[in-house]
């Protein structure tokens, strides 16, 4: 933990990551009884109501809030939630979610025309490394579709945040609410489209008290909380020094689901997590040691 941050603030980025690490396995049991797309739909649906009557809408373009309502809806949740469908594991979705970072710096440089440093393609092969592995023996616990709709999703991701970024220091917490707005539209419609009405209203019908709680820590926790104080604590420390934390999501993610979903760990899927954590560590960490060292 770096001096420079207070016990208490590294107490709540631990919880912060560890809420999103086994957010996965929620997600896993909802979906259970709800269709993917209608799980996404009902996320951003308590995400924006009712809190859009109570958060001020930021002082952004709602062109900027569009593009960042179906990048993470449609894009990053939409699909998640869909390769979680039988198609990947919760503990290696959480994993390969966590490319985003490659992906957001990747567009980030091709928007700034900045050459890439050797670190980073050492970073990347690592991860590349991991995700071959995940592919092919994947077996039961993720499938080529599901790793595919992991990366899409994780590309996703890093598009939003490459929006959230040109939208420059703003409430995360009323951003994600009011970007909410378009998030819900293309989810429903592909959920009505893809699954059907039918299936919508069963799987909404059928839906015990442990999937809506399920469905409301979407909002509540995961959303509410996790964007909030990680908005927060950007606020007030380096972004070197908080979001190396995210390290930690994946490992969350996994440990979770081996204890409450029986997720196995073989030699492979250990090896492919540490060659994935390994590439997300050097890209994150190897420009603060060497300053560190040049200091």
């Amino acid at each position: 933990m770096p001096s420079s941050l207070p016990l208490r603030h590294f107490l709540l980025a631990l919880a912060v990551v560890a809420v999103w690490g086994t957010n996965f396995v929620v997600i896993r049991q909802a979906l259970n009884h709800l269709p993917p797309l209608t799980f996404a739909t009902l996320r951003f649906t308590l995400v924006l109501l009712p809190l859009v009557f109570f958060v001020k809408k930021p002082a952004v373009s709602w062109l900027n809030l569009a593009g960042y309502g179906l990048l993470i809806g449609a894009g990053q949740f939409g699909l998640l939630f869909v390769a979680m469908k039988g198609h990947i594991s919760p503990g290696l979705a959480s994993l390969i979610l966590q490319t985003q970072v490659f992906f957001t710096i990747a567009l980030a440089m091709q928007i700034n025309r900045e050459r890439v440093k050797g670190f980073q393609v050492v970073a990347l092969l690592l991860a590349v490394a991991g995700i071959a592995i995940i592919a092919l023996h994947g077996g039961g616990s993720a499938t080529p579709l599901g790793v595919a709709l992991g990366l899409l999703a994780a590309l996703s991701w890093g598009c939003g945040n490459i929006v959230a970024r040109q939208a420059g220091p703003v409430n995360m917490l009323g951003y994600v609410v009011w970007a909410s707005l378009f998030s819900i539209p293309p989810l429903l419609g592909m959920a009505l489209w893809l699954e059907g009405w039918p299936a919508m209203v069963k799987g909404v019908v059928g839906a015990d008290l442990g999937t809506w709680l399920a469905v409301v820590w979407q909002a509540v926790g995961n959303t509410m909380f996790g964007y909030g104080a990680w908005g927060w604590l950007l606020a007030r420390h380096p972004a070197a020094t908080i979001t190396p934390m995210a390290l930690l999501v994946p490992v969350f993610g996994m440990s979770a689901s081996a204890l409450l979903l029986g997720e196995g760990l073989p030699a492979w899927k250990l090896m492919a997590a540490g060659l994935v954590l390994a590439g997300l560590a050097v890209n994150m960490l190897w420009p603060r040691i060497r300053a560190l060292r040049a200091a």
